[in-house]
């Protein structure tokens, strides 16, 4: 029986950042258009973690019956190690999402938004069918576009439309921003994964891209952010600020340029992470000042 630590550790902790972050940025967003509510955006977070710990649980089960986690690099998989029984997990990951559903159906009889129902529904089948079903996307190389649009573009803009009514451009740029982070985490384990996915039939965009052509969409993915920066620090100078986190990319990008793999791969997530939550702070300290 898996202890509390190894739930702990099952439920991909690093992987918060990649909740936390789209909701911290959307709330900057969201002020910056002169409304807040504090409840809305707790509400708004806790529906993302669920959905991201949920997620973690329901591809830890999917992964783990399949035995693509058998031989797996990386942080421990409840199923596949054989410390949780399969129904446990898939108990876990249910639950979490399920609670996602009832707190995000909770906000959207309080607020009004209704057509959220819609995109609640579409983030908790994304989050079910990225490793579960018959044919799950992740498997086909779509994963890196559902994290896109989930922990980017939906977690941003949910949080801005469910409190103002309405979206700016400005939180659409950053809802990209956050996106490409967020995918940028993805692309990280899927690289560190490639040997055992392939030999798996999992593939993965990481699959399907190559080693090198995998670490160029890295690349590709943490700069994107900076650019969209500097755009809206033209008309927000205070954004700007945003630009120092750039500094917390030196080894994660250093581990990609210079050929890392499986366990070295490991802490790129987590400062890839750890720099996109930074950035959401900052980003959304200035909008929210400006």
């Amino acid at each position: 029986m898996a202890t509390v630590a190894e739930w702990i550790e099952g439920a991909r902790p690093r992987t918060l950042p990649n909740a936390v972050a789209p909701v911290v940025a959307g709330v900057g967003a969201t002020l910056q258009l002169g409304v807040f509510s504090w409840w809305q955006s707790l509400l708004a977070l806790l529906v993302a973690l669920s959905l991201i710990i949920g997620v973690n649980f329901a591809n830890d089960y999917s992964d783990g019956v399949r035995g693509t986690d058998e031989n797996r690099v990386g942080p421990l998989r409840l199923v596949g190690s054989g410390v949780a029984a399969p129904r446990l997990v898939l108990t876990a990951a249910l639950g979490c999402l399920g609670l996602a559903g009832l707190v995000g159906l909770a906000l959207v009889i309080a607020t009004g938004r209704w057509w959220l129902l819609v995109l609640g529904a579409v983030c908790i089948l994304g989050a079910w069918f990225y490793t579960g079903g018959k044919k799950p996307y992740g498997y086909a190389g779509l994963g890196e576009i559902a994290v896109f649009v989930f922990f980017g573009l939906a977690a941003v803009l949910g949080t801005v439309y469910v409190q103002v009514g309405e979206i700016s451009w400005v939180a659409l740029a950053v809802a990209v921003a956050v996106g490409c982070f967020s995918t940028a985490v993805l692309t990280a384990n899927n690289l560190r994964d490639i040997p055992t996915d392939r030999e798996h039939g999992k593939n993965t965009l990481a699959v399907r891209l190559g080693d090198t052509g995998t670490r160029r969409l890295y690349l590709a993915l943490v700069a994107i952010p900076y650019v969209i920066t500097i755009l809206i620090g033209i008309f927000h100078p205070l954004a700007l600020i945003a630009l120092v986190t750039a500094i917390m990319f030196r080894t994660p990008v250093k581990a990609i340029t210079t050929g890392g793999t499986g366990p070295g791969l490991i802490p790129v997530l987590r400062d890839t992470g750890l720099a996109m939550l930074a950035w959401s702070v900052l980003s959304g300290i200035a909008l929210a000042l400006s």
